[in-house]
Formats: structure tokens, C-alpha cells, sequence
């Protein structure tokens, strides 16, 4: 009986030592999933999301990356501040603008020195030839509070045009932003590649500002605008810093390998379905825009204080406000990045 009694307890024992194992184990593999939010991850700004998964960066760092889409970069702000997801691939303003609310979120990894955009208009609309011409038109955004938004409402008044004199209407991107437009719902509107592309092709819009080029930026908007980025809840960066600089080396090999390849090369990573049927388009458009993106990560010194002279010429939430820019962004983990990968 001594003998059986041993037995079983030896057994229970080590039953409960592997479920100790076991649950350890989980406990570990969930610590190490980070869920990723991006602001639509088929438009060709936030390439570097869907490339660095498709090269396998993310796990070559020993990550466990979820990406997650979400149409507009307000919505994926949100979630952020829920604490549902852990980062956001979405515009740097985000960070500008928050702090203005109290809320302290920092670009980790900076995607772009262009937002990459521009203000297509309808050729139903032949006389529009400037953005004064568009008072009293109604332009598309992504989202009210999205990027699109902030950069909309900077140029009108930049034009001269008053507040009330434009009407900004949410249409998210691809297909929703092109039945607005065919619709008349939108008589222009502020979007991305692949999207302008699909419209310029079937002569349904034109360009009226480029803002896909840093020196078209400059032109348009004063400054470099630092744009498409990594960036996370700063108290969540202080505490996980090891998993940030992970998240870090993967997206710096990742703007590497867009630095050093063509576009072609780049699209052959991407899923075909992003190509919305027209792979070559998809690449002619990658092409002209891929020099938006910056070859480190590291945020332009001149960036920051543009970003903050679009926001604060509108916003009432920046406005006035005391922001410290030092506390929107930081180069720690691109810059270790890059020391480690080699220059």
C-alpha cells in the first residue's frame, strides 16, 4: 500500500510540476505577443508592417508579431489608449496631438519623412485648378482626427480658406474612397498610393498637391513632415525594452531592405492582393514613392517642428499648448539598431 502511495504521489507531483511548466511556458509565449495596429496596411506608407513580416524579421528577433488593420489612424490611436493593442504603424502627429490631450505616446521607429499623400480632385471639377478653389467642397479624409484630417485642414488655411468654407467627410481608403469620389459624395480628397494610382489611371481624378516626395513637402507644408511610424504608449517603451528594441532591429532591417532593392523586388514580398489587380501599377507607383521613406528610422532633426507648426495652426487641442517634442519620439532603439546591423 506504502509502495502505491509513493507511486501516486511522485505522480501527482510531477503532474503538478509540468503543469507549473506548461503554465510558465504560455505565461512566456503570451508576454512575447505583440499586437500591432496599422492604420491599413495595404496602403504602400505603412509598407514596412506587411514587408517586414513577409521577410521574416519578426522572427528572427524571436517576436510573435500580430498585425491588425484598421482604415483609419484615428481608430488605431484609440485602440492604443484602450490597451487592446501594444503599437500603432500610423502618422507621428498622432504623438503631437496626444500630448496635447495628456496622453504620452512616443514614435519608436520612424517609417517616413513625407506623409506620402495627396490631394486628388475630381475631373468632374475642371475649374478647380488650386486649393483656394475648393471652398465650399466637401474632401475626403480617412477619418475626422486622422492625419488626413490634420494635413486637409492645414492647407485650406494655408489657402486663405476660413473655418467652415471646406467640409472634411470620412471615406477611409481603396475602394470606399473611390465610390465617394464617383458618387460626388467628395469632390476631392486626401489619399495614398495604391489608391491615387487606380484614379489617375481611369482619368476619374488629378493631382492637385503631391505630397509623396520630401521636397514636394517642403514646398507644400514648410518642412519635412515626418509621417508613417512605430509608435507605442511611453510608459509601455520604459517597461518593455527589450521587446521594443526587438520590434526596432526588425523594422530598421526592414527600411534597409527597401533602401537597397526595387520595387519590384520589394512587391514580390507584398500580398498579391495589395496589387488591387495591377501589379505593375502597384510597383511604377512603389517606385516613384519609396525614396518617402527614411533608410534608418531615425526621425529627421527638422520634423518634429513642422509637425507642430501644422497642428498648432488649427488645432484647438495644440493650440497654444506647451508640447515637448523631446517627449514624442525617440532614437534609443533605431539608433542601437543600427549600430548592431552596421551602417
Amino acid at each position: 500500500m506504502r509502495s502505491e502511495r509513493r507511486i501516486l504521489r511522485a505522480l501527482s507531483l510531477c503532474s503538478l510540476a509540468a503543469a507549473g511548466f506548461l503554465a510558465t511556458t504560455l505565461l512566456a509565449d503570451a508576454a512575447d505577443k505583440i499586437t500591432i495596429m496599422v492604420g491599413g496596411y495595404e496602403k504602400q506608407i505603412y509598407l514596412p508592417a506587411k514587408l517586414a513580416e513577409g521577410l521574416g524579421y519578426f522572427k528572427d528577433e524571436g517576436l510573435d508579431v500580430e498585425l491588425l488593420n484598421e482604415a483609419a489612424g484615428v481608430d488605431a490611436e484609440n485602440q492604443l489608449l484602450a490597451g487592446a493593442v501594444q503599437g500603432v504603424v500610423g502618422f507621428y502627429d498622432h504623438c503631437v496631438d496626444l500630448q496635447a490631450k495628456g496622453k504620452f505616446v512616443e514614435s519608436v521607429v520612424q517609417f517616413s519623412q513625407a506623409p506620402g499623400e495627396v490631394e486628388l480632385v475630381s475631373n468632374q471639377y475642371p475649374d478647380i485648378k488650386s486649393f483656394a478653389d475648393l471652398k465650399g467642397k466637401n474632401l475626403g479624409v480617412t477619418g475626422l482626427g486622422s492625419s488626413t484630417n490634420f494635413l486637409t485642414l492645414f492647407m485650406a488655411s494655408k489657402a486663405g480658406l476660413k473655418p467652415g468654407e471646406i467640409v472634411t467627410v470620412p471615406v477611409g481608403a481603396g475602394g470606399t474612397f473611390i465610390a465617394a469620389m464617383q458618387q460626388d459624395q467628395i469632390q476631392a480628397g486626401m489619399t495614398t498610393e495604391p489608391t491615387i494610382s487606380r484614379l489617375v489611371k481611369t482619368n476619374a481624378a488629378r493631382v492637385l498637391v503631391d505630397l509623396r516626395t520630401v521636397e514636394k513637402t517642403r514646398e507644400a507644408l514648410g518642412g519635412t513632415y515626418p509621417a508613417a511610424s512605430l509608435y507605442m504608449d511611453s510608459a509601455w517603451v520604459a517597461a518593455h525594452k527589450d521587446e521594443v528594441q526587438k520590434l526596432a532591429n526588425a523594422f530598421v532591417k526592414t527600411l534597409k531592405f527597401i533602401n537597397t532593392h526595387s520595387a519590384a523586388e520589394i512587391a514580390d514580398k507584398m500580398p498579391r492582393d495589395f496589387y488591387v489587380g495591377d501589379k505593375e501599377g502597384y510597383i511604377k507607383a512603389l517606385e516613384a514613392g519609396k525614396g518617402m521613406f527614411t533608410p534608418d528610422g531615425v526621425m529627421p532633426e527638422d520634423g518634429p517642428p513642422t509637425v507642430l507648426a501644422v497642428l498648432s495652426e488649427f488645432s484647438k487641442n495644440v493650440k497654444g499648448k506647451q508640447i515637448d517634442l523631446s517627449k514624442t519620439y525617440t532614437t534609443e532603439f533605431v539608433k542601437a539598431a543600427n549600430a548592431s546591423i552596421g551602417q
